[in-house]
């Protein structure tokens, strides 16, 4: 059943429909961990550490976003090529420039919006699913599955390791099938990035928006986005669950 515009992604109409919400799917960046409360470390940053100018790093470092994603190239593989490309590549380097990236990577963990681990908690305890859905690089694949996090996730599917990232439904397929539920059943919650809520409510997800990031940090490059029901904290999710 589709539900009506308007209505689909207001919570509170699910048990109208008899809907039994038997997981949750979430994206990670932006939603459940935040790049903006710690230091950043991207292309501006491990430029500077290279010596090389900005322009120049990021005109090698942004056309493998896609294949860092669905891992066709690891982290270290591209730092190396441009540290090459621009005749400064050490051993050394390299080791610093990933050890910095892993490092604020990690960071991003320590810093979580206080009612992510209650709400996680809680929808466990109600013996709802946890799924997750992330595109994501090498380093943050490794980050991910060490994380305090992880072991709350009953499916995890991560772009790197799979080869498919977001919008591709593909993605979202595999993580309801490895959870054993119908879209129907499922909420999918992200920060609304690579189209995410877009895909998750055409395969007929209740497609939330998270903003609790979002509107403490307004550098931040998602966007509120009419027509998704905006959730200002994490704990809004067990409304009607």
């Amino acid at each position: 059943m589709v539900l009506p515009k308007g209505k689909a992604k207001e919570i509170w109409v699910l048990r109208g429909f008899k809907f039994m919400i038997k997981a949750v799917i979430f994206d990670m960046f932006e939603t459940l961990i935040t790049h903006y409360r710690s230091p950043l470390y991207f292309g501006t940053q491990m430029a500077e550490d290279a010596g090389i100018r900005r322009e120049d790093f990021q005109a090698l470092w942004e056309p493998t976003e896609s294949d860092r994603s669905i891992g066709k190239v690891t982290f270290e593989e591209v730092i190396a090529m441009i540290l090459r490309e621009n005749h400064c590549y050490s051993k050394e380097l390299l080791g610093e420039i990933t050890r910095k990236r892993i490092e604020t990577k990690r960071e991003c963990f320590r810093h979580l919006h206080r009612e992510i681990l209650p709400m996680l908690s809680s929808l466990k305890e109600k013996g709802v699913l946890i799924g997750l859905i992330s595109n994501c690089f090498s380093e943050e694949a490794a980050v991910i599955r060490e994380s305090e996090l992880f072991p709350y996730f009953d499916a995890c599917c991560l772009s790197y390791e799979l080869g498919i990232q977001k919008p591709d439904e593909r993605i979202f397929d595999r993580c309801m099938e490895k959870l054993s539920v119908k879209p129907e059943e499922c909420l999918y919650v992200g920060d609304g990035g690579s189209l995410e809520l877009e895909t998750a409510e055409k395969l007929g997800m209740t497609a939330l928006q998270a903003a609790w990031y979002l509107k403490e940090n307004p550098i931040n490059p998602s966007k509120r986005k009419q027509g998704f029901v905006q959730l200002e904290s994490p704990l809004e999710i067990l409304i009607n669950i």
